[in-house]
């Protein structure tokens, strides 16, 4: 049997600025643009979280939920640094580690650098490291595989550290909320509350050959998560696919319009953060439509170099929306996502070998 932790840091950029910036300290803080100019809430200290105030919500409503929040404009390349940091205290265990974004990493214990047979113990550990030489907390899940390290983590947030046995799993598993298995959005959860779906148990009793009719190579996975079955490896270089946000339209509005427009900045904004949340830098951007009918769309291109900031995201917005007929249309949604996803060494190597081509060519 495997032993699999997850550790998932609390409210990690806010965190970090707490922690660099004593007077923020106990306050309720927003990390995110400026709630004059559209920017979104990268992440937000639990004392904000209070106020209903949660990732990716636009400034404007976070301060209107909170008026006195503070607003503190993120430092990724700080929190690279930090990540950096906390990688290397994972490291001291195994060098088995899955990051997921800069403050979320699967680490298998299974077989371990200090010949430790309680995984509990070496996630105490790990923690312990973590806040006597960072002064920063970070919750963990322990079990024998991904989904239900991933799950535990969650349980007691935060600073929490959760194990799940295997005589423990089903029971937990059955009252657990559909909207806390992996794989299940937002959308996947509601489209599952329609058909009796609300709980894990409800989960399980739905047959296979069902859930692979609805959701495909994911009714496999959905299947096997409500049994407490999870065979996925934890992949050292893993790096995510694509990176994206959406928003779907109280009222429909023409693609034309200045409104439609800084939903895309918006939109763009928040793309930006959470690419540079995970460290990643994109080379293909791709524009989602809507239409008023529930016809949809996709224009994609390949950008010149790795991008990552907002207003380059948007400069190939432009681009995409001037392959769209219909700009005078109205739509329902709209989104943006960028793919093909480097790391920083790998759009380094780009670079160079970009370099090296063109000096071939003088």
């Amino acid at each position: 049997m495997r032993k699999i932790i997850h550790v998932d840091m609390d409210a990690f950029f806010a965190q970090v600025e707490m922690r660099d910036n004593p007077h923020l300290q106990g306050k309720a803080i927003v990390v995110g643009g400026n709630p004059e100019e559209r920017g979104v809430v990268a992440t937000c200290s639990y004392e904000a979280r209070k106020y209903g105030i949660h990732s990716a919500m636009p400034c404007r409503t976070a301060k209107q939920l909170c008026p006195y929040v503070q607003f503190v404009r993120p430092r990724f390349e700080v929190y690279k640094s930090v990540s950096t940091q906390i990688g290397e205290i994972f490291k001291r265990y195994t060098d088995k580690v899955e990051f997921l974004s800069l403050d979320e990493a699967f680490l298998d214990v299974t077989e371990n650098k200090k010949n430790m047979a309680s995984a509990t113990y070496i996630a105490r550990e790990i923690k312990s490291a973590i806040w006597n030489e960072l002064y920063l907390t970070g919750s963990a899940g322990v079990s024998y595989n991904k989904f239900l390290a991933k799950v535990a983590s969650d349980y007691e947030k935060p600073n929490g550290l959760t194990v799940i046995t295997p005589d423990k799993t089903q029971a937990l598993l059955d009252h657990l909320p559909i909207g806390k298995f992996f794989l299940v959005g937002k959308v996947t959860a509601e489209e599952l509350k329609k058909i009796g779906v609300h709980y894990g148990r409800d989960l399980r009793n739905l047959e296979l050959s069902y859930l692979v009719s609805v959701f495909k190579k994911r009714g496999y996975l959905l299947y096997d998560f409500a049994r407490g079955i999870d065979e996925r490896e934890v992949e050292c270089s893993r790096v995510r696919k694509s990176i994206g946000a959406e928003t779907t339209f109280n009222e429909d509005l023409p693609l034309n319009s200045e409104a439609a427009r800084q939903v895309l900045k918006a939109l763009a904004e928040e793309v930006s953060m959470r690419v540079k949340g995970r460290g990643v830098w994109g080379k293909n951007l791709t524009l989602k439509v809507k239409f008023s009918d529930f016809s949809q769309i996709t224009r994609s291109m390949m950008t010149s170099y790795p991008i990552v900031e907002a207003k380059d995201i948007l400069i190939y917005v432009e681009q995409l929306l001037n392959k769209v007929d219909n700009l005078d249309e109205k739509v329902r949604l709209l989104g943006i996502t960028l793919s093909h996803l480097l790391t920083d060494e790998e759009r380094l190597q780009e670079n160079i070998s970009l370099f090296e081509y063109m000096e071939s060519l003088r």
